[in-house]
């Protein structure tokens, strides 16, 4: 019988969940942050800021609780990084957050590598992974102390250990994909070959002990936000794929024991390792989903993200976006993009533009699911889907629509925090097995496609000739 505090820091909030034994949500509290966005592709997190909200957020949900939890885990952002000194924790270094793209010249140095360094780690060279900012930082700010993933920096307040998961090292292009170790050579060909680096741990195992929120409790199946998100949705068979919405889109497809090395401009990681057994993962990024929706409240277009659906025309009528606000990730891997909206006529109206907006997000999702679809050999025939912007039935039904594909909501906020849990509960328990340690859930919500695929078809055709033409 275990009592998990699961603690899933995002990059514009932290949200802390305790999940009693049944999974029943016991209690819950979110503390936002800010990052800050600067000139030249800078975005920067204090992260001062970021601990007090886990331990504000944590200390709240227990106390609202009433309970001693028992463990205690941390989904992070996996490619956010920082400098800081291992001897008191103090950080050297502002968190360089997963968006930063400053380390576009790191990565440019290393093109000769691109093809080696894919086949050894999964991922597509690009300043999104952790190790080009890591190398960046050192360049840039300073040589002193160590630099790491900020999962590692915030385990070593919680617990004094040097960690990190299995599933956030395969985020960062110096690791082997098919060892899960660190890799000498690429870690040399970034300038980190001296660099003091986190042991990986298993997903399902306890990494140490900590009194922050309580009384002494375990910390322990700690894994990435958007793989968390994946065990929650219960996607344990190859071809299952889960799509978060949140401050970017992240796509993921379970492929088993595997590490497919994509043709389509997608990247593959660990998922989580977890019985002395690696599962892997297919993924694909959109930079900006909610962060395009802020975009649009700063236009004064909406009040707030509630408004989506009672904004948005029926039709945008042929007004088409892509909305590239941060670049283009998978699979164009276009940093310099810049956002497009096409098709306006003296007849174009906010609502519109509303409409283009979210129809451009699910025509980048579609996207990715046909990219997808070409490595693992088949279709996906269905997409788990969670986070804040599937409140949108708008965005939701023009999902479906453009992939040709039903799409099953989770019927909770928390998929992040009850996917940690569940390997939480594995760590504390050996004899647990990952499909009874996940909390069990039925679609709040199926959307069905509407469209018919000649107008799907028609209709990525023209979006993506926008996209061919986007500077």
């Amino acid at each position: 019988m275990t009592t998990v505090l699961a603690i899933d820091q995002g990059t514009s909030g932290t949200k802390a969940v305790v999940v009693d034994e049944t999974g029943k949500v016991l209690a819950l509290s979110e503390v936002k942050v800010r990052p800050t966005y600067l000139p030249g592709g800078g975005v920067e997190q204090d992260p001062q800021a970021l601990l007090d909200s886990v331990i504000q957020a944590g200390r709240y949900a227990v106390s609202r609780a009433k309970v001693d939890v028992d463990i205690v885990t941390l989904a992070n952002q996996g490619e956010t990084v920082l400098a800081w000194d291992p001897d008191n924790g103090a950080p050297l270094s502002n968190m360089i957050v997963w968006q930063d793209r400053r380390a576009e010249g790191v990565c440019a140095e290393l093109r000769d590598h691109a093809t080696e360094i894919g086949q050894r780690t999964g991922l597509v060279l690009d300043p999104y992974f952790s190790a080009p900012k890591q190398t960046w930082l050192r360049r840039n700010v300073t040589t002193e102390g160590v630099v790491t993933t900020s999962d590692t920096w915030l385990l070593h307040q919680l617990t004094g250990e040097f960690v990190t998961d299995a599933s956030t090292a395969s985020r960062s292009l110096v690791m082997d994909v098919d060892s899960g170790e660190w890799d000498p050579h690429l870690l040399d060909l970034f300038q980190l070959g001296n660099e003091k680096m986190p042991t990986i741990l298993p997903n399902d195992v306890v990494a140490g002990m900590t009194t922050a929120f309580g009384k002494a409790a375990a910390v322990g199946g700690l894994i990435v936000d958007q793989q968390a998100a994946l065990v929650a949705q219960r996607c344990l068979d190859v071809g299952e794929a889960k799509c978060t919405f949140g401050t970017g889109v992240f796509l993921l497809a379970n492929t088993g024991s595997t590490a497919v090395r994509s043709s389509a401009g997608l990247s593959s990681s660990i998922a989580w390792q977890q019985r002395k057994e690696t599962t892997y993962c297919l993924d694909g990024q959109i930079y900006t989903a909610a962060s395009a929706v802020h975009w649009l409240e700063q236009l004064t277009f909406i009040d707030s993200a509630a408004d989506l659906d009672r904004v948005a025309a029926a039709d945008s009528e042929g007004v088409l976006c892509v909305p590239a606000l941060a670049g283009l990730a998978a699979p164009w891997w276009r940093p310099e993009a810049k956002a497009t909206i096409t098709g306006m006529t003296l007849s174009t109206g906010s609502e519109h533009l509303v409409r283009a907006v979210l129809e451009g997000i699910a025509a980048q999702v579609a996207e990715l699911a046909r990219c997808m679809s070409t490595d693992l050999g088949q279709p996906l025939r269905r997409l788990r889907v969670d986070g804040g912007l599937t409140q949108s039935r708008v965005l939701m039904q023009s999902v479906a629509d453009l992939m040709q594909t039903p799409v099953d909501i989770y019927p909770s906020q928390h998929a992040t925090p009850l996917g940690a849990a569940a390997l939480a509960r594995m760590a504390m328990d050996p004899t647990l097995t990952l499909n009874d340690a996940i909390i069990d859930w039925a679609p709040a919500t199926t959307f069905e496609p509407q469209w018919s695929k000649s107008r799907a078809d028609e209709f990525s055709s023209r979006w993506r000739s926008v996209v061919d033409g986007v500077q």
